[in-house]
């Protein structure tokens, strides 16, 4: 990535835009049942990689207030950060917007380090992570970019 005025402010805009949207839903951003509908914006590396940093940069600021502390700041950066480089060189929609219900292991690892229960707990927390990370960038993500992919505008704004 080019770091230019351009680059630079495309990258402030999603983080600021992801942490906006954690916010509105904080009470349900962490913890096992998470529902952050600023991950629809994941989908957006899978168009263009330039706009993974900001994302994975809103992830950052977004785990800054999160009750679980540095723990979230590592574990879900680090999850969001993997997903999107594998979003980035993903040939298939679909498939892109797997990566994140894939990687949750990673957030169910962290989950079960700060909450205990052992393997079970891992386990349990991983699948419930990985509900929410398949409604929001699957379910959700996936109807939402269809229709925006039929403006012309939208296109031209995610191509450059």
């Amino acid at each position: 990535m080019k770091f230019t005025a351009r680059g630079i402010t495309r990258m402030a805009l999603i983080a600021a835009v992801y942490f906006a949207l954690s916010t509105l839903v904080s009470s349900v951003a962490y913890g096992p049942i998470q529902f952050r509908i600023s991950e629809i914006l994941n989908l957006l590396a899978f168009y263009n990689p330039v706009f993974a940093p900001g994302i994975v940069l809103g992830v950052f600021f977004t785990n800054l207030g999160s009750p679980l502390g540095i723990y979230d700041l590592f574990f879900g950066t680090l999850h969001t950060a993997i997903s999107l480089y594998f979003m980035t060189r993903t040939k298939n929609k679909l498939l892109a917007s797997l990566w994140p219900t894939i990687f949750s292991f990673i957030i169910g690892m962290e989950l079960a380090l700060v909450m205990g229960g052992g393997f079970k707990g891992f386990i349990t927390m991983t699948l419930s992570v990985m509900a929410s990370e398949l409604i929001i960038c699957t379910l959700i993500s996936l109807p939402v970019y269809s229709i925006l992919e039929k403006n012309h505008k939208f296109i031209d704004i995610i191509a450059k």
